[in-house]
């Protein structure tokens, strides 16, 4: 299966905020991303996204997208729409000494969110679908590909995912092979 990742457009949102599942305006148009990104893909595939608006927007800017909730970005609970300033360094402390494990008031840990996505991973890879393009957000896409390239869940942060960029794994019974990452045009596909 050829497996392409897009993370939503720009979302519309001072620096220094807390967002995860707060839904967003975004900062640029979900249909300019759409036809910029739409050479990278293939003619046909199967196509989900986050039900949140700054992944389904992008998604319905390039089909019709099955819309699946594990597919959120982590739920932050009441620090939802905060900024990290108001939030506080102890709080911020205490997630960075267990980054995977730590969930703030009333939200979910990493290792939860992971959880939830790996279960869509796992129901998408019964398909078998010829090729899947997943329209959503950093942390369950760091989630995805991190799982599938074998990376221990402390190194899927290293995974950046740019705003309104596609990358592509290849997914075969022997393994994983990272294709391209974060490619924003078929002009960088060209270059790379």
């Amino acid at each position: 299966m050829e497996l392409y990742l897009i993370r939503h457009p720009r979302p519309a949102v001072a620096p220094g905020i807390c967002y995860g599942q707060t839904d967003l305006a975004l900062a640029e148009s979900a249909v300019e991303v759409a036809r910029r990104l739409r050479p990278l893909l293939p003619a046909d595939f199967s196509l989900h996204a986050s039900p949140l608006a700054r992944a389904r927007l992008l998604g319905e800017a390039l089909g019709v997208p099955r819309l699946d909730p594990r597919l959120k970005e982590i739920h932050f609970g009441e620090w939802e729409g905060r900024s990290f300033e108001d939030i506080g360094q102890a709080a911020l402390d205490a997630w960075v000494a267990a980054p995977l494990d730590f969930s703030p008031p009333g939200g979910e840990s990493p290792r939860a969110m992971a959880g939830r996505v790996l279960e869509f991973l796992a129901a998408l890879r019964d398909e078998a679908p010829a090729a899947a393009v997943v329209v959503a957000h950093g942390g369950p896409l760091r989630a995805i590909a991190g799982h599938l390239l074998g990376l221990p869940p402390e190194r899927w942060l290293g995974l950046d995912f740019a705003c309104g960029e596609v990358s592509r794994l290849d997914l075969h019974d022997w393994g994983t092979v990272l294709r391209w990452f974060n490619r924003r045009d078929a002009g960088s596909a060209a270059s790379a």
